[in-house]
């Protein structure tokens, strides 16, 4: 992404067993894990970058922002 930079907001899950699943709802697919919430992020990031270079290859749009709805009853 030569230059640019892109924000995507990511929705980051515990898992039960341990680490964290993290996915990207304005890339649809985009999704990574990580046995730390940081190696998570880490992780999500570089398949951000891999996705667009895909995309870009493709000749195919970058999505841009969605916005997505917090469900609070998940925050408790």
């Amino acid at each position: 992404m030569s230059g640019t930079h892109v924000r995507y907001t990511v929705l980051m899950e515990k898992n039960e067993d341990g680490g964290y699943t993290v996915t990207v709802p304005s890339l649809p697919g985009c999704i990574s894990e990580g046995s730390t919430w940081d190696e998570a992020l880490l992780h999500i990031e570089e398949a951000i970058s891999g996705y667009i270079e895909v995309l870009r290859k493709l000749g195919k749009p970058v999505p841009v922002e969605v916005s997505v709805p917090l469900d609070m009853s998940a925050m408790v």
